[in-house]
């Protein structure tokens, strides 16, 4: 009887599977057939891009249908063995070569630019927000590059990976940097469909992004930028032209600026073999918890981003002390390997599922990947633990006003830390929902406060700066409902509580 019913429990968990492989074909095809769909209204010049974005989207799909649950068994997770992360000062006491130049000359910077300011409350591209003197992210980007072409007298190219959010705003202002010595490219990331929460299926009906359709189609994460770079023809050009390597990173990174003793440790590796991809990593504090982390899994460097963690273990994964660094998405990167793997269609990376609500009500997923996921399916990978300074990301106004202050110092194009300041931490800024959107928060600050000796500032309700303000230790400023706080022009707040009411008006 025992046998019987093991029998009988065998057979229905087998027939389950097999109904559930049932229903996934018949999605598969569902999708398919609303792909084609979509694919017959494209006008003759869209068809070919639209038919490989298609099938980039189907491939993506299928293997979403395919995954169930986390995608790391947490037994398996290793910490990295010791020479696989090197430290950053290691790799800079190697110096550098005599024939730098040619080394450059190997070398091409791919910023990721698919981003809108929505966050900071700007319409258009994030990389034409003003960072610091009325620069934006771009022109510091080129200002760098361009610094180093004349320096070393080399042709570092720049390449933009936009969205369709930014493509035709960014090309606009390319004009601009027609006499710099930069060469430009840009290529587009693949233009993927939202698909319904509860029937999976595309919410688009054709391929126009405009109207009703505005969000029924999305940018499908950075992960994106091995096929589409592979499918612009660039890669392969580039490779004609002698290229190596690419340094990917955040266009609003400001501290992912050309690095030459991570480019000489890739070109000259001291044991003779090349790596095929690098990943800066950086030492985690309180407020990079829930960074994407570098582990050894099966015998490959691994990253793992807390989307994958089990529930049960997503404290021990935000845990300092267990997983002490996190990824920055500065990466070096093969350009013969990703030629490689593509063709091979061995590039393996994780889906991140990210749901979303339009502006309708309905509930939508879209499916993602991440450019560091790919870490595994290189060859004689690195981490590389790098300071700070070279993660310094602008995500939101409170970062903004860290990189607009006197703590910064510019120098063709490149933020350093101010030499006056005696320790070399970043001060924690916390600025209120009053200062979320850039406008909003430039017109609180008279001026950009003095913040030098500064270790925590946070500020919430309607509070504004008047000229010259000095802050220091930590400063806590709350104005509460109704209230208003003026700091006066010139005040020197060390260490101190402001609330209540302040005002400071004209007479």
């Amino acid at each position: 009887f025992v046998f019987f019913v093991e029998m009988s429990k065998a057979m229905s968990q087998d027939g389950a599977s097999q109904f559930q492989e049932v229903i996934r074909q018949e999605l598969e095809l569902s999708v398919k057939k609303e792909l084609e769909k979509i694919l017959t209204t494209a006008s003759s010049h869209e068809f070919e891009h639209t038919k490989k974005d298609l099938d980039g989207f189907r491939k993506l799909f299928h293997r979403f249908l395919q995954e169930k649950g986390p995608s790391v068994d947490w037994g398996k997770i290793q910490r990295p063995p010791e020479d696989s992360i090197q430290p950053y000062e290691k790799i800079k006491a190697r110096g550098l070569p005599d024939n730098i130049s040619s080394v450059l000359n190997k070398l091409v910077v791919v910023k990721l630019n698919g981003g809108l300011g929505t966050s900071m409350g700007c319409k258009g591209p994030k990389s034409l927000i003003g960072v610091r003197n009325e620069n934006t992210f771009l022109d510091l980007t080129v200002q760098q590059i361009e610094h180093l072409n004349k320096t070393y007298n080399t042709d570092v190219p720049l390449v933009l990976m936009n969205s369709f959010n930014t493509d035709e705003d960014t090309k606009k202002i390319l004009q601009k940097y027609n006499h710099c010595r930069v060469k430009i490219y840009t290529f587009n990331q693949s233009r993927y469909p939202r698909i319904n929460k509860e029937s999976l299926l595309p919410v688009a009906k054709d391929v126009s992004y405009s109207g009703e359709n505005t969000e029924a189609w999305y940018p499908p994460g950075h992960g994106d930028i091995y096929a589409s770079f592979y499918n612009s023809g660039l890669l392969d050009t580039f490779i004609g032209e002698g290229k190596e390597y690419i340094f990917v990173s955040n266009i609003d990174n400001l501290g992912a600026t050309v690095d030459l003793y991570i480019l000489n440790h890739l070109m000259n590796p001291p044991n003779g073999k090349r790596c095929e991809f690098v990943m800066e990593v950086t030492n985690k504090t309180r407020a990079d918890v829930k960074g994407g982390t570098l582990t050894q899994y099966e015998g490959k460097l691994r990253l793992v981003e807390i989307a994958q963690v089990p529930k049960a273990h997503v404290d021990e994964f935000k845990s300092v002390s267990k997983f002490k660094i996190f990824n920055t998405n500065n990466l070096w990167i093969s350009l013969a390997a990703v030629k490689r793997l593509q063709e091979q269609n061995a590039i393996d990376m994780e889906i991140i599922v990210n749901p979303k609500t339009l502006d309708g009500g309905l509930n939508v997923i879209q499916l993602e990947t991440a450019v560091g996921a790919a870490i595994k399916s290189f060859e004689n990978s690195l981490g590389i633990n790098v300071p700070r300074s070279r993660f310094l990301p602008v995500k939101t106004t409170s970062d903004l006003l860290l990189v607009m202050s006197n703590l910064y110092s510019l120098n063709a194009g490149s933020l350093t830390m101010s030499e006056k300041r005696e320790f070399p931490t970043v001060p924690l800024v916390k600025l209120g929902s009053s200062f979320t959107k850039v406008q909003d928060y430039l017109r609180r600050f008279e001026s950009i406060p003095d913040m030098l000796e500064l270790d925590h500032l946070t500020v919430s309700g309607d509070v504004t700066f008047g000229k010259n303000v000095s802050l220091k230790g930590t400063v806590i400023i709350i104005a509460n409902h109704g209230d208003r706080i003026d700091i006066p022009p010139g005040a020197v707040l060390e260490n101190k509580i402001v609330s209540g009411n302040l005002r400071i008006l004209d007479h």
